[in-house]
């Protein structure tokens, strides 16, 4: 599956009669890592829970505005969210593999969307592993329990599971924040490798790790997108007064 982009206009969530993203509009590039920052609080998870209609689990929530992937309005009422979250893959804050064995991890999300040949599973399987760098660390225990891999290794097992169903785009909400140095270095050379594929939009309160795995980023403060831009720049000279501050510690 190519990598696509993704555009958002005009996009506000509520929580009850709370506004907890307001009228944000941006653009996701194809192979293009793109980070969310912004201190706790300000809207950039509910934004990309948004993007594959994750919100929509939660009572009370209630979203207006456009996202499209390729010429489909994905807030459209028509829309098979399944479906969509196979286009559109997560990968959470802490690892959350299936009390399953490795190999039923990646092999479940194919057999959903009806691939039965057990030497096709195989391949995706392997394929899928290779990509998450994690073979050569399970090729000789796939049918061990994947509960019983470190946390770094779940959360490679999880990007794993996401890109088996051949998504367009991968969200990750800080999916190194609960990793030791180690695990998190593995994670990010993984994104970097990732985004030759993948348009990539990630969730982070880490600025070094922001400046290190992202092409471009975007700040948030209390559910308003301030600005918008190539990572080198924001980091160096952002054109916000409210972006600089935050960079630069003075709040958040």
């Amino acid at each position: 599956m190519a990598s696509t982009g993704m555009k958002v206009k005009d996009l506000s969530v509520f929580y009850g009669e709370k506004e907890a993203v307001k009228k944000v509009s941006l653009s996701f590039s194809p192979k293009q890592v793109t980070a969310l920052i912004g201190p706790s609080g300000c809207g950039k998870s509910t934004f990309l829970r948004s993007l594959n209609r994750m919100n929509d689990t939660i009572g009370g929530v209630r979203t207006t505005g456009e996202i499209w992937i390729e010429d489909v309005n994905i807030n459209d009422p028509s829309i098979d969210v399944v479906e969509l979250r196979q286009q559109i893959g997560m990968v959470w804050q802490r690892p959350n593999p299936f009390h399953k064995s490795i190999y039923e991890n990646i092999a479940f999300g194919p057999r959903y969307h009806g691939i039965k040949n057990k030497k096709k599973l195989d391949e995706i399987v392997e394929d899928s592993l290779r990509k998450a760098a994690l073979w050569n660390e399970t090729k000789d225990r796939l049918h061990n329990s994947a509960l019983a891999l470190s946390g770094g290794q779940q959360q490679r097992l999880c990007i794993a599971r996401s890109i088996a169903v051949k998504p367009k785009v991968i969200l990750m909400d800080e999916p190194a924040s609960a990793l030791d140095p180690v695990s998190t270095s593995k994670i990010e050379e993984l994104i970097a490798e990732l985004k030759k594929e993948y348009c990539i939009v990630i969730v982070t309160h880490n600025m070094q790790q922001a400046a290190r795995v992202s092409d471009r980023t975007a700040f948030f403060y209390m559910g308003k997108l301030i600005e918008t831009d190539d990572t080198d720049k924001m980091f160096t000279n952002p054109s916000e007064k409210e972006t600089d501050d935050y960079i630069s510690g003075r709040f958040g």
